[in-house]
This record gives structure tokens, C-alpha cells and sequence, in this order.
């Protein structure tokens, strides 16, 4: 390896991938399958790439494509800024809030089962419980809009679903004439909706029981006997579900430089990793079960490789969803009326250009570099290289990151 300072997800799976398909490879989806291969191959001559030669003094040099799968974290940040520029038409010039909504731990063996079913009804109740809460007039009383973003893991690499709810502080009325702003720096508590949140998932996990939707195989075949599933649904009606209203935002500057973080983020990036030794992988990690304390973790490159993969969504399954006044269908209308009032009750016009998102996609890189050989031509693209057909885990394939 040649990255004695600096490993990546990338070197972990080319070194160690073998020894773990050994031990795991009958138990892969075809989407964790491909996520190893695609990032083995990510940026190596497996996926072809462009000559590049310098106008000036003739140097050239190869760059290698990249797999663009939305699980590799050296894709992540082209995919993200395209994103944030389309995101950033949709803010509104309010204080946001930022909530949190937690499955229990005992949740996980059914949801490694069941991805699509469970992660759809985490959604799904999650964005019920804060239109119904909002709505309610002991509360809000307005119609809110909402992003949500799915996070499968903790900083541990363990399964931790949890969805991250970033909420304009405000809502329509229901005549949609007036824009009801919320409190300052409380948006809707936090009890109140834990306990509904809880209500209508279960509501959602029975009916997908009873229909036989779910796959009740492994590690959860006893729930196929109804008196183990009662049991099991019981034990979770007794538990307090976590929601978490964390600090609100300032406004669309700040909720940008949060989405530019959070919205395409991998269960690891490769800054965390340390090193990668004699079979093991040390990587930095927040203790937050210990107020977020922060030290270094060592993980059985195989190991890191399974709990890696554990993050692997469901093909075509849509991890960034917007709800109310912002789902697709509706946010033009909508969004043109509450700036109109916002705008009416503030005496402002416009909201302030995102200059954060502006700056980001002006440092994207160019077709046309500086050559780093002799610092004064510029490098033209000259032809494409083929890709080169290879077996799955290649350790002579380095790449070009």
C-alpha cells in the first residue's frame, strides 16, 4: 500500500477484501457486492480515465474516473455540491431548526432484514408526527415544511438509524394568508412528539406484520411466532424513543454549511482513518454515549469492512426526502406565498444570496489545470483511456486521488 500515512476505505477493502469475502460473501446483497467493487475500482485503471498534457512543456498524466457511487467517500463531493445548488433556491430567510429522530437499538436486527420497510417507516412516522404536532394549535398551528436525511450509523460504524430533520422555524396558516412564525429558539417539544413518533411507527411495524411484509429471518426467526412478536412489540411501547431538538441554526447560511456537511455524508470519510497495520484499522471516533469525548478506535480490518458495508442502502432507495410546504410537488406555489409574507411582515424583498454555496461551486475543479511540473502550461485533456477488465480486488490497482 502506499498510503502508510494516510489510508482510505478504499485500501482497507483492497487489502482485506478477499479475507472478508471469505468470511461473509453468502451473507452480501448484490448492492453491498457492488459497493465493495465499485470502491476497490474507484479512481484505478479498472474505470478508464482521461491523458491529460501539458501546452507548455509536454508533461502528461493520467486521471482515473470514479465510481460515483453514492456510498464511496471520494464521490461524494461533486454529488453534493450540484445538490446544495439546487438546494439553496429553497431557503427562506428564518431561523431553522434542527431535530433528531431515533429508532431504539433493539430495532436493529429487524432492520438489517428489512432496510426498505424499516427505514421507509422511520420516515414515514417521523414526518407525520412533526406535520401533526406543528399543526395542532396548542402548538404551532401552521402547516411546516421540511428536509430529512438518513444516517444508518454512529461513529463506531454500529447500526444507529436515525433521521436528521432540518425544519424552517414558522408555518402557513391553514387559509394560507399569514406565515405563523415559531418561538424564538423553541420550535415544538420534544416529549410530545417522542411519545407520537413511537405511536405511529409501531402503528406502521404491526401493519407490516400482519401483511407479512417483513423478512423474519436469522437473528429475528423467533418473531415468526406471534406470542415472541407481542413480546417484542410490548418491550418497545415501554421504552422512551429519542428525539433530540439540538440548537436551532441562525438562518439559510448556517443550515448550508450544516447540508454541505451532513446530506452526502458515508458511514466513514477517509479523514477519520488513522492507520491501517498488521490487520487492523484506527480511525477517530466521539464517544457521545460519554458527552461526545473524543479518541481512537481499533477495528479487525474485516470487521471494519462488515460494519462499513451494514450502511449499504436498498437500490434506488431515496435517503434525502422533503415533506409539506417543501415536497416537490408542492414547494414553487408554497414557497412563492410564504416569501410574499415573510417578506410583507419583515418589509424585505429578498432573501440574501447563499454566498456560502456560491464560493463552494466556484472552487469545483476545472477542465483546465496548471501543469505541476513545470507550473506554467495548462494541462488539456487529449484522449480517454479504456478501462482495463480486472478481477475483483486488485492490490496493484492504486489510484489516483
Amino acid at each position: 500500500m502506499n498510503r502508510q500515512l494516510r489510508p482510505e476505505v478504499a485500501d482497507v477493502f483492497r487489502e482485506h477484501g478477499c479475507q472478508f469475502l471469505q468470511r461473509y460473501a453468502g451473507m452480501l446483497s448484490p448492492q453491498q457486492h457492488r459497493v465493495l467493487t465499485d470502491i476497490v475500482r474507484c479512481r484505478t485503471p479498472a474505470l478508464g480515465g482521461h491523458k491529460w498534457r501539458c501546452d507548455s512543456c509536454g508533461h502528461e498524466e493520467i486521471s482515473y474516473n470514479s465510481c460515483r457511487n453514492r456510498h464511496c467517500p471520494k464521490c461524494q463531493a461533486t454529488a453534493r455540491a450540484q445538490w446544495l445548488d439546487r438546494e439553496a433556491q429553497f431557503l427562506l430567510d428564518v431561523q431553522y431548526f434542527h431535530v433528531v429522530f431515533t429508532l431504539p437499538a433493539a430495532l436493529g436486527p429487524l432492520a438489517l432484514r428489512n432496510k426498505r420497510q424499516i427505514y421507509g417507516a422511520l420516515f414515514a412516522a417521523a414526518a407525520e408526527t412533526l406535520l401533526a404536532i406543528a399543526r395542532d394549535p396548542k402548538h404551532l398551528g401552521a402547516h411546516i415544511g421540511f428536509l430529512m436525511v438518513l444516517h444508518t450509523w454512529s461513529q463506531n460504524l454500529q447500526l444507529h438509524p436515525h433521521v436528521h430533520c432540518v425544519v424552517p422555524g414558522g408555518g402557513l396558516s391553514s387559509d394560507r394568508k399569514e406565515w405563523i412564525p415559531s418561538r424564538k429558539g423553541f420550535f415544538l417539544p420534544v416529549r410530545v412528539l417522542s411519545r407520537l413518533f413511537r405511536t405511529k411507527f409501531l402503528k406502521e411495524l404491526a401493519r407490516m406484520y400482519a401483511s407479512e411484509e417483513l423478512s423474519l429471518t436469522g437473528q429475528v426467526a423467533s418473531l415468526r411466532d406471534a406470542g415472541a412478536w407481542e413480546v417484542f412489540i410490548n418491550s418497545l411501547c415501554h421504552k422512551e424513543w429519542v428525539v433530540y431538538s439540538k440548537p436551532p441554526f441562525g438562518g439559510p447560511q448556517q443550515v448550508l454549511k450544516y447540508l454541505a456537511r451532513y446530506s452526502h455524508r458515508v458511514a466513514i470519510s477517509n479523514q477519520r482513518i488513522i492507520s491501517l497495520n498488521n490487520g487492523k484499522v484506527r480511525f477517530r471516533w466521539k464517544d457521545y454515549a460519554h458527552g461526545g469525548k473524543p479518541g481512537v478506535m481499533a477495528l479487525e480490518a474485516v470487521e471494519f469492512c462488515r460494519r462499513f458495508l451494514l450502511h449499504v442502502l436498498p437500490k434506488s432507495f431515496v435517503r434525502i426526502r422533503h415533506y409539506g410546504f417543501l415536497s416537490n410537488r408542492l414547494r414553487k406555489e408554497k414557497l412563492a406565498i410564504i416569501r410574499s409574507l415573510i417578506a410583507q411582515a419583515a418589509r424585505q424583498t429578498t432573501m440574501p444570496e447563499p454566498q456560502g454555496e456560491r464560493n463552494e461551486k466556484q472552487q469545483e475543479p476545472t477542465k483546465e489545470r496548471v501543469c505541476p511540473h513545470c507550473k506554467k502550461g495548462r494541462l488539456v485533456l487529449v484522449e480517454e483511456v479504456p478501462a482495463i477488465s480486472t478481477r475483483l480486488l486488485a492490490p496493484h490497482f492504486q489510484d489516483t486521488s
